[in-house]
């Protein structure tokens, strides 16, 4: 394994009886990066994260998790990682200090108190320390889950889905709580549907039926992915999105704000495909977003 290497695994494999959940999988994740983990419902992500921290056997393949053989040294890696799942799985009848207080208990971690303590304050949960958790919004729940989950200085961070159902400040300043730990060199692999947070990612790696897609920085997918993707502004946008739908070389027409954007891979077909609607309106290419790369992925499969 290469030093820098947080998460080395190769050809990974997991089925369940006749279904193949991950297919081959192989990826790398280096020390301190941020690692967005994506694709749609089913395709294997949540598989990978359980066996990458020892939780779920693989059917073939292996690698290694911290340095440490994710099938043999499985107990080892668990007390090296945080693994926050998608569902708040706190008691919801303790406070949040009780909460994070068991989790310092379940860990045997020296002076208790104290580490709670700086945990509250550094995620800003002062003022909830004595609140029940069951009382919490979502955004409040998934910030006391991650101060759990960091509470024993682990040195590689697990997120599935960890924002999902929350709104968009609290997501926001999630996201700032977790680019603050991986300057202070915590590795993140974390799974997402929001393109908005794929784009703060360093990394993406992005499944799809369990196998592989294709990985990189959010620019170099982008980029590789051939896409040409025209935009335009003008009236009753709307309208002539529906009208583009289905057209020869659309694989997407949709409105983001004051914008129609199109994409397909055939630049001659979607010109001619705007020739077709509205004359008033200028086109002109822009670079392709993520979510239009994934969507255009998403109808590969």
């Amino acid at each position: 394994m290469t030093d820098d290497l947080v998460i080395d695994v190769h050809d990974l494999h997991k089925s369940y009886g006749a279904r193949k959940v991950v297919d081959g999988l192989t990826m790398a994740v280096r020390a301190g990066e941020i690692c967005g983990f994506l694709g749609a419902n089913g395709s294997g992500k949540t598989t990978t994260i359980r066996m990458l921290c020892g939780l779920v056997k693989p059917s073939g393949g292996g690698g290694t998790c911290l340095g440490l053989d994710i099938i043999r040294d499985a107990p080892r890696i668990r007390l090296q990682v945080g693994y926050m799942t998608q569902r708040f799985s706190f008691y919801e009848d303790l406070t949040v200090g009780e909460n994070l207080d068991f989790v310092a208990a379940v860990y045997e971690i020296d002076n208790r108190h104290a580490a709670v303590k700086a945990i509250i304050d550094r995620m800003g949960l002062a003022d909830r320390a004595d609140q029940l958790a069951g009382q919490l919004s979502g955004g409040w729940k998934q910030r006391l889950a991650l101060a759990a989950c960091v509470l024993h200085k682990p040195k590689l961070l697990l997120l599935d889905e960890p924002t999902a159902g929350v709104d968009a400040k609290a997501r926001r300043e999630f996201w700032d709580l977790i680019h603050d730990m991986a300057a202070d060199g915590l590795t993140v692999l974390v799974s997402t549907h929001y393109m908005d947070e794929a784009e703060r990612c360093g990394r993406i790696v992005y499944l799809s039926d369990g196998k592989l897609v294709v990985q990189g920085t959010p620019d170099e997918v982008a980029k590789g992915s051939g896409l040409v993707t025209l935009a335009a502004t003008g009236p009753n946008l709307d309208h002539v999105a529906k009208a583009l739908r289905g057209m020869v070389g659309v694989e997407s027409a949709a409105v983001f704000g004051s914008a129609l954007h199109i994409a397909g891979m055939d630049r001659s077909a979607l010109e001619a495909a705007t020739r077709s609607v509205d004359p008033a309106l200028v086109w002109r290419e822009v670079p392709p977003g993520l979510e239009d790369v994934f969507i255009h992925m998403l109808s590969q499969t």
